[in-house]
């Protein structure tokens, strides 16, 4: 009971001391990789739609540029 007791209280300080911040960037920048990677994702999505559909005229021509 006593070891259950001392883990309820070390635990949230030992969360505290180590952080959850990434170390590479700020929140801001973190939150901008995230909106990007959304927005990518999304416009595959609709990629995807559009071909399964039939939107876009037939062409073995991707519309991504590829690096």
């Amino acid at each position: 009971m006593r070891k259950l007791a001392l883990l309820l209280l070390v635990s949230p300080l030992m969360g505290i001391s180590t952080g959850c911040a990434t170390p590479a960037y700020t929140a801001e920048e973190r939150f901008q990789r995230i909106g990007r990677n959304w927005d990518y994702e999304w416009k595959q999505m609709q990629d995807d739609i559009d071909e399964v559909l039939l939107l876009r005229p037939a062409s073995r021509l991707t519309i991504w540029n590829v690096r």
